[in-house]
């Protein structure tokens, strides 16, 4: 019976090759502390108390005999390699089973096109799952961050084409109208509505700021960009200012004008760039201005 009693376990101390290592002091150490939890004083309750401190003395003094602890080391080191050798015959018949089903699996369907057709469906989906998992774990599952860069490839994409269609587009056909910000908003359907009635739109840009909204508009031709230019007002309540992206060329020869004046009266050096259009912009705003006092 004693061969089948781990007598290291008895005592409470590490078995097979670590318990071979252990010197005779660290058993008798192991023995003292074990023999004060397991002595029948320390336990008048329990009935298996004495026995159970018989089998502790016999397992210290197996350990303490030199010739005695070699055999049972030994007896566990073959029992040890006994289960090893079981493990490794389980497991090349578990193999071996296994390729005798696959083999079996692989006649049958060899001969069974429907059945050919699903384990290949499925070593396909099998197959795709690994490289999707292979792929969130590459990239992540956190996307924060996608709007923010999102948005921001969305806004340089929608300036580029902006500025591509500047380029690509005849500028004595544009028009740049302007608002100001807080009244009566014009959206890009509006602003189309409004220019339409002068000749086809082409286009409709809107570029808002916090303070003043204004827009491109892009006539089919240049005589509907003319004829838009100074005549469109919008909604008195917010009107709209009118002026030409780039005036058009009438006349390849300079022509007398007047001086232009400014809203104060002031004369407005046209060489200046842009000091026209100003000046033409207050002055349709004058205009706008005394319109929308006379309907109060």
């Amino acid at each position: 019976m004693d061969v089948d009693i781990d007598h290291y376990t008895i005592l409470g101390l590490q078995s097979g090759e670590e318990g071979s290592k252990l010197s005779e002091k660290e058993i008798t150490k192991a023995y003292r502390l074990k023999a004060l939890e397991l002595h029948p004083d320390k336990r008048p309750n329990d009935p298996n108390a004495p026995s159970n401190f018989q089998k502790l003395q016999t397992s210290y003094q197996i350990l303490k005999d030199e010739k005695a602890r070699k055999l049972f080391d030994d007896l566990l080191r073959v029992k040890q390699q006994k289960i090893q050798r079981q493990s490794q015959q389980d497991s090349k018949r578990r193999r071996m089973m296994s390729d005798l089903e696959e083999r079996e699996k692989n006649a049958f369907n060899h001969h069974d096109p429907t059945a050919k057709a699903r384990d290949e469906e499925e070593s396909i989906a099998r197959k795709l799952r690994e490289e999707i998992n292979r792929i969130r774990e590459k990239h992540g599952n956190n996307n924060t961050g996608f709007t923010e860069t999102g948005e921001s490839s969305r806004k340089k994409e929608k300036v580029s084409v902006e500025k591509s269609n500047v380029i690509d587009t005849d500028k004595e056909k544009m028009l740049k109208v302007s608002w100001e910000k807080g009244g009566l908003e014009y959206s890009a359907e509006r602003l189309r509505g409004l220019f339409e009635t002068f000749g086809e739109v082409k286009d409709v840009v809107i570029r808002s700021s916090k303070k003043k909204g204004s827009a491109l508009i892009v006539m089919a031709s240049k005589e509907a960009a003319v004829a838009a230019t100074g005549t469109v007002c919008g909604d008195l309540s917010n009107p709209l200012l009118v002026i030409p992206l780039e005036a058009a060329v009438t006349n390849s020869f300079p022509t007398f004008r007047e001086p232009v004046k400014s809203s104060n009266g002031e004369h407005v050096n046209e060489e200046l760039v842009g000091a026209r259009y100003q000046a033409f912009e207050d002055s349709v705003l004058q205009k706008l201005q005394k319109a929308a006092e006379r309907q109060k």
